[in-house]
């Protein structure tokens, strides 16, 4: 009895069907950077001054004006606590933080901002995990793509702070969701030898938007506006819902094979390609096991090791991934030629990726990676301001390592665990993503406010620790082909499906 890979060897594992569903979906990776880190832009802290009863009392004494006070007894200053150059010298965007007045004791709330966005990311994970399994990815995403136009609108037009915080966590429930999903649909239609390089090449798109986004800044000033144009996207991928079929893998698992059977057909014709008369019937993939449990996770010393340093590694990727990005906002540089040069960066890393894993294998690239950005960022923030292009070139390093990381945690959690948990793994340990998401804005701006640097510092000191903690866990190349010929992960926010051949 034949299994959908047998199915998809006939159809073309990456013909022109495939490579059309690919370009349309990596497309939805695009607006999610602008999603994920448009505070940069969208929460930039101009120049202000912060009122001072005593301050107020003096100007009084002394028939003081309001810019005699101010030129006298006050430093121009931003949310870190940084000198910086008039507005006047700025190309300023009109943001939602000069709008609410979001400075000096009320500063954190820029923080909470960006932490309820990964609130949502986290809610979202869950439960388009639930919806994808339940009415299918093509449906999910559909749902997603509505979701993210509406709320994306109407965060452009609320009138308050705190109703900007409820659709904002919205907004990233629905992103999340619909990003994840795409990647799943995409990986789940192309065969295995694909799966990786794809997977890598749709994250890469959302490195596309990080050097579209200070564009569309620069030239869109008004926060409102800039939101409308982010959120823009999602209407013309609203049709997206008759251009990509289901996955007939989901549509195998629900036991409709006659429709998995139809798409496939559809697949290989598209392909030029035709399906033999040998597939009267698919069987559904063999998954994990029902019985698998988080105690499982932590139930032998090594399956405890490995658990403990993957949830701190992808834990750290998110800290110092979205830490170093939201630090371009605060750095005082041209923030729009700052953030593209670090943009541009995290192209290599998926190439370095590509070319290092099979021949090096994982362990060490990935330790690396780690070491290297946490190296760069303890040297950045001791490397004068009078240095300003070796300061951004060590923190460009920084920025290629920790994508580097980021990008490797996802597939090492896969091999690491045995067939029967490895789902549930990836599933527990993914989560710690979105957790060190609401954290890392928290870690930076408070810790600005203190000392620009002290974020670089505790960003290099975590890095090095997860470089350090990845050297412990043993080789995986090659380990899943041993295992079972082909097999495939896919990270479902809500839960990971691994299909493998021969029923292992």
């Amino acid at each position: 009895m034949a299994t959908f890979d047998d199915l998809l060897e006939e159809a073309g594992t990456f013909g022109r069907c495939q490579k059309r569903i690919f370009a349309l979906l990596c497309l939805l990776s695009i607006p999610v950077s602008a999603v994920y880190v448009g505070i940069v832009f969208q929460g930039f802290t101009p120049d202000h001054w912060c009122r001072d009863a005593a301050v107020v009392e003096r100007r009084q004494a002394c028939s003081w004006s309001l810019s005699d006070s101010r030129r006298l007894t006050a430093l121009v200053v931003n949310n870190s606590g940084v000198l910086q150059q008039s507005s006047c010298e700025q190309h300023v965007t009109l943001t939602f933080l000069s709008q609410f007045n979001l400075v000096c004791s009320d500063a954190w709330l820029v923080d909470m901002y960006q932490s309820i966005l990964n609130v949502g990311f986290l809610i979202g994970s869950f439960a388009f995990g639930y919806l994808a399994d339940r009415f299918g990815r093509r449906v999910s995403i559909m749902m997603s793509n509505i979701l993210n136009l509406i709320a994306g609108i109407v965060l452009a037009v609320v009138p308050n702070y705190i109703s900007i915080l409820v659709v904002r966590c919205i907004f990233g429930f629905g992103v999340k969701g619909g990003w994840m999903n795409g990647y799943v649909l995409l990986t789940e239609m192309v065969g295995a030898e694909y799966r990786r390089t794809v997977g890598i090449v749709y994250q890469m798109f959302f490195s596309v938007g990080n050097l579209i986004l200070p564009l569309l800044a620069y030239y869109i000033t008004d926060w409102r506006w800039l939101q409308v144009v982010i959120t823009a996207p999602y209407l013309f991928f609203l049709p997206y819902y008759w251009f990509i079929p289901e996955s007939p893998r989901w549509l195998i698992s629900q036991k409709n094979t006659a429709k998995a059977l139809e798409i496939t057909e559809a697949m290989a014709k598209e392909n030029k390609k035709k399906l033999s008369k040998n597939f009267e019937t698919v069987t559904e993939d063999e998954g994990d096991s029902p019985s698998a449990s988080l105690l499982d996770l932590f139930r032998t010393p090594n399956m405890r090791k490995h658990t403990f340093i993957l949830m701190f590694n992808w834990f750290t990727s998110a800290v110092v991934y979205q830490g170093l990005i939201m630090r371009v906002g605060i750095a005082g540089g041209n923030v729009y030629i700052d953030f593209l040069i670090s943009g541009l960066v995290e192209f290599p890393a998926a190439f370095l990726i590509l070319i290092t894993i099979e021949r090096i294998g994982r362990r060490l690239p990935f330790a690396a990676a780690n070491i290297v950005a946490g190296a760069a960022c303890v040297i950045t923030a001791f490397i004068p301001d009078s240095m300003f292009w070796f300061k951004t070139v060590v923190a460009c390093i920084g920025r290629l390592g920790i994508t580097m990381a980021f990008e490797m945690v996802v597939f090492v959690n896969t091999e690491l665990y045995p067939t029967f948990i490895r789902n549930l793994g990836v599933s527990v340990c993914s989560t710690l993503c979105d957790i060190g998401g609401i954290v890392s804005p928290f870690l930076l701006y408070r810790l600005a406010f203190i000392w620009l640097e002290l974020p670089l510092i505790i960003f290099g000191v975590v890095a090095f620790v997860a470089g350090g903690l990845v050297l412990l866990l043993p080789e995986t190349r090659g380990i899943l082909t041993e295992i079972n010929h082909t097999v495939f992960t896919l990270i479902l926010p809500h839960q990971s499906w691994v299909i493998g051949r021969n029923g292992h």
